[in-house]
């Protein structure tokens, strides 16, 4: 009997401190800074002058989370429909991390609103931009940012987005979505996709390939190595786009020295 109560009490303890961990928020991660380390103002920060910054969103936001625009839903753009009043954009008319997310208090970094996913999405996008899409638009609407998380670890095959994008394009992906080498004929003509996972400086080493730092600044390599990303944009009016380059070369030239 002793040895249940002991059990029924861990058990009881185990789950108070479920609870209440659940419930505990983290505190704002920006209090210990001075208001004017983001905002021009020389003491308080007055609400007529709050949106003015020392510099973009992007750029103070990216101090901190220093990958989470390689891979995500556009920012620091005049967007090209009428955004929800619920989700503002800047003093200069863009929207930027803040439409989306809380940045001050206890709910730093969270989406804003009680409006999840498609939902959320909808509230500025019409509900044609995700029918156009051959998954729904759920790669989209699962995540505004591709997930980065792995780069500072250990080396891997595949980095963290190719990861993700293979969920649903690898061979045990999405059934909903077809993948066929029709659809993927510009990677090569013997069915075999372009290689991902390739550390690309190492390759370029031995010839054929452009130096790293001569490459468009529009191609990614997280953490060096070839990735989806490096072609295909997954944030664009159609999911994963060709990557266009400034430069105006084809996206093979790009890097193929040829």
């Amino acid at each position: 009997m002793t040895a249940a109560r002991h059990l029924a009490a861990a058990c009881l303890l185990g789950f108070l401190t479920l609870l209440v961990t659940a419930d505990m928020r983290p505190a704002d991660p920006l209090s210990g800074n001075a208001c004017a380390s983001c905002h021009v103002s020389s003491g308080a920060v007055e609400p007529e002058t709050a949106r003015v910054l020392h510099a973009s969103q992007e750029k103070l936001c990216g101090d901190c989370h220093p990958r989470a625009a390689v891979a995500s839903h556009p920012t620091g753009i005049r967007p090209s429909m009428q955004a929800a009043a619920d989700y503002p954009l800047d003093w200069k008319g863009e929207l930027t991390c803040s439409s989306c997310h809380d940045v001050h208090g206890d709910s730093h970094g969270r989406l804003r609103g009680d409006k999840r996913r498609r939902e959320f999405c909808v509230s500025c996008h019409p509900a044609s931009f995700f029918e156009q899409m051959a998954d729904g638009g759920r790669s989209l609407a699962v995540s505004g940012h591709l997930d980065s998380i792995g780069l500072a670890g250990e080396p891997t095959l595949l980095d963290p987005y190719t990861a993700q994008c293979m969920d649903c394009h690898g061979e045990r992906g999405d059934a909903r979505v077809e993948v066929t080498t029709a659809a993927n004929s510009r990677h090569s003509g013997s069915g075999v996709n372009h290689p991902v996972g390739v550390d690309y400086a190492k390759a370029s080493g031995f010839g054929g390939f452009r130096d790293p730092a001569a490459l468009d600044r529009g191609i990614e390599l997280p953490g060096g190595l070839v990735s989806c990303i490096s072609c295909h944009s997954g944030y664009s009016g159609r999911h994963g786009a060709v990557r266009q380059t400034a430069l105006g070369r084809s996206l093979c030239l790009e890097c193929h020295d040829l």
